[in-house]
């Protein structure tokens, strides 16, 4: 990608999601892909997937009136790229102070998921009913974010 630094933004970041998956595709199959989670406009796919190309995220290549779109940016290098930022920004990029953060016990860390405040900060009754079912007595932080976070296709 031309700016090493910069990760693409969320709905960017869906086109190459669905391009990885899928290795190669045109507007319409980025947009099935995509709607699986989000529904977004064929014209709206067609200006993330330009961006995508003009950075150099993405290849394309002319087939009949349209292009076929693929990833040129590995996975892994945006994920390396990311969990980097990510450490950055809220643990000064410390993986040891990550770590910490993830083997604390729920209670001490959210005492409002152990039921002392008797509210559950998150949004949604789904996430709610989450939250709760994932904050029995000796559960890690490391343990919850995966019963709270959805996975892609949920």
């Amino acid at each position: 990608m031309g700016r090493e630094r910069e990760l693409p933004p969320p709905l960017e970041m869906m086109c190459l999601n669905a391009l990885w998956e899928i290795q190669e595709g045109n507007v319409e199959d980025v947009r099935k892909f995509v709607s699986q989670n989000r529904t977004l406009a064929y014209t709206t796919v067609l200006t993330l997937l330009d961006r995508l190309a003009r950075r150099g995220a993405v290849s394309r290549r002319k087939e009949g009136r349209g292009f076929r779109y693929q990833p040129t940016v590995a996975r892994d290098k945006l994920r390396r790229l990311a969990l980097r930022n990510f450490l950055e920004y809220h643990f000064d990029g410390s993986e040891a102070k990550l770590k910490i953060f993830l083997e604390q016990p729920v209670e001490e860390l959210m005492p409002e998921l152990s039921g002392e405040s008797g509210s559950v900060e998150t949004e949604g009754p789904e996430l709610q009913s989450k939250a709760a079912a994932a904050s029995g007595q000796g559960s890690t932080v490391a343990e919850l974010v995966p019963k709270l976070v959805p996975t892609p296709h949920e």
